[in-house]
């Protein structure tokens, strides 16, 4: 690649380095335990982070449970009976391979060992004589390392105390197979849907908010009869495409990996990661498993409480299938924001009518306006202006009435507020000038991405926007 091209990339897409500095200064997201030095793999989110998050958890929310009858939502609780992960597994197996340097004593997994790429996957079964990336020094042999957060529930500190914070949302709604059966009587194929957080003790958090040991899930369990799982596999294939490309990500950078039998997860049959190339590399977003009838069946054994689904129609009673579609929400913001970030030479911007006077090169977030934390910025023209700030003041006021995230903006000169606001991703800025009170009643719409600005009457203003 040339320079010039590479340059022009790096522009288009943003290096990490520029998208974290940015959602630091802007108030997106910022380092847990900050003032401390931090916590290694915990992330804080500020006011727009949580907005943002919000909008991408209330569209999947809406289109995912609210737009369909076949879905039923639950909210269950993140500390479980110890037995529950124990029936699915994950006491035995929910492992990651971990080798320690004898020199520095930094540890890091085995699999993740290789070529730069931190999920390149290498000898898992032995540190195949690689040095420690930080130091050089000798590896240890691998030993597994079970991934969970366990602690103690109650003033009791021994065997039947022991709890985890669970390291997926799925099992939640498992265990509550039977009580939406018993509660709702749905007919398959339904689905149980659950947006909310889990934990994983990972080795070597990384990349952001891309490897975290506390993040949040969307996930779906689908329950269908085994004869239909491939088909309504395929379905749930398209639905993820479709969602992906309604939060604005490009579908050239979406790809599908089909997992390899040997790379499977133990209780799935099948399983695609949709990966997205994020700046540090083509890495998952999403997943999409086929867990055949091995988390219901577990746990009937092991509660001994039947889990099986009686169909009224064929008479037929059996334990159902599942596909699983699981959306990662921190790495879904993370995508977002990737794919928004740009950079572009324009002039300088100042009061309507007057000439730009330098070139300077802006930064802005192109975000779908149905995920902009901002939908509208309103701006007096000068803020030691009375009568100005009265009249943006009363056009603020109706603005929210139909968007009711717009924000005031009277800080620095007009200029600074355009780039605060192309910053966080505001889709549209109306400035109050002189004009807007001596005049003709109009006031100045900008568009983010254009930097365009056109004089709209304030009373068409209001569906200008919408």
């Amino acid at each position: 690649m040339k320079h010039s091209e590479k340059k022009n990339a790096d522009q288009e897409n943003g290096s990490m380095e520029h998208i974290i500095s940015l959602a630091k200064r802007r108030g997106f997201i910022f380092p847990g335990s900050d003032i401390y030095g931090g916590l290694s793999g915990t992330w804080d989110w500020g006011p727009l982070g949580v907005a943002l998050k919000n909008n991408i958890k209330k569209l999947w929310w809406s289109r995912f449970v609210e737009a369909r009858d076949d879905m039923f939502g639950v909210d269950a609780a993140i500390l479980m009976n110890q037995k529950v992960w124990n029936a699915t597994g994950h006491v035995a197996n929910f492992s990651d391979p971990l080798v320690e340097c004898t020199k520095c004593k930094k540890r890091f997994r085995a699999d993740q060992l290789g070529s730069g790429d931190a999920d390149v996957k290498s000898d898992a079964a032995g540190s195949g004589g690689k040095k420690c990336p930080d130091c050089g020094g000798a590896l240890s042999e691998p030993k597994q390392f079970n991934m969970m957060f366990k602690t103690n529930i109650g003033a009791a500190q021994d065997d039947a105390s022991v709890v985890y914070l669970r390291p997926e949302t799925a099992q939640g709604m498992f265990v509550n197979f039977k009580n939406i059966l018993d509660s709702l009587h749905p007919k398959l194929p339904f689905g149980m849907a659950q947006i909310g957080k889990a934990f994983r003790n990972e080795i070597a958090p990384r990349d952001f908010i891309f490897r975290t040991r506390e993040f949040e899930q969307m996930e779906i369990e689908y329950f269908v009869h085994e004869k239909n799982w491939s088909e309504q596999f395929e379905i749930w294939r398209k639905e993820m495409h479709a969602w992906m490309l309604s939060l604005g990500l490009d579908a050239a950078k979406i790809h599908e990996l089909d997992v390899p039998a040997e790379d499977l997860a133990h209780y799935s049959k099948k399983t695609i990661d949709f990966e997205y190339e994020f700046p540090f590399g083509k890495k998952e977003l999403y997943g999409l498993a086929y867990r055949t009838d091995f988390d219901l069946k577990n746990h009937s054994e092991a509660s001994r409480v039947d889990l099986s689904y009686f169909d009224e129609e064929t008479k037929e009673r059996f334990v159902p299938h599942v596909i699983e579609p699981t959306f990662g929400l921190d790495r879904t913001v993370l995508a977002v924001l990737c794919e928004a970030y740009c950079e572009d030479a324009m002039g300088s911007e100042v009061a309507s009518g007057e000439k730009a006077e330098k070139t300077e090169t802006r930064v802005f977030l192109k975000l779908p306006a149905h995920l902009a934390p901002v939908k509208v910025a309103v701006f007096p023209l000068l803020k030691n202006k009375p009568a100005l700030v009265e009249k943006a003041r009363e056009v603020f006021a109706e603005i929210r009435k139909v968007a009711p995230n717009a924000i005031f903006d009277d800080n620095g000169n007009i200029g600074k507020r355009y780039r605060r606001q192309d910053e966080i991703g505001t889709p549209f800025c109306v400035t109050i000038d002189f004009d807007t009170i001596e005049k003709d009643g109009t006031v100045t719409l900008r568009d983010r991405d254009t930097g365009s600005q056109k004089r709209i009457e304030i009373s068409k203003l209001i569906s200008e926007i919408s």
